[in-house]
């Protein structure tokens, strides 16, 4: 498997495209591939896990119920603590977004 191989990727406007990479025994891996797509307008994520996240490729910015905006580049990663409300604003499309994230207990 290969992190950068973009085979069925979704087109801009449809769903991310959402891979399980291990079997979540606790922690969760997975590869998301972002084309353009945002959260909805009004919609918080509010995880009861922390999330370790890294853009591997594109462009991003994540924001925070409490104003915090967090622009993203290829490279950038972030740990969102269990709990905190946040959103994706902003995902490219070309190139596609790529993510690595992981989901566990790590704050």
């Amino acid at each position: 498997m290969n992190l950068f191989r973009l085979n069925n990727i979704p087109g801009q406007g449809e769903e991310e495209l959402v891979e399980q990479l291990i079997p979540d025994l606790g922690i969760a891996i997975e590869r998301i591939v972002s084309t353009g797509q945002a959260s909805p307008e009004g919609f918080w994520y509010r995880q009861g896990r922390d999330e370790w996240v890294a853009l591997l490729q594109g462009e991003a910015r994540l924001s925070w119920k409490n104003g915090k905006v967090v622009p993203m580049k290829a490279g950038d990663w972030i740990l969102i603590p269990a709990g905190e409300e946040h959103r994706v604003d902003f995902t490219s499309n070309d190139p596609p977004c790529i993510w690595l994230a992981i989901h566990g207990k790590m704050c």
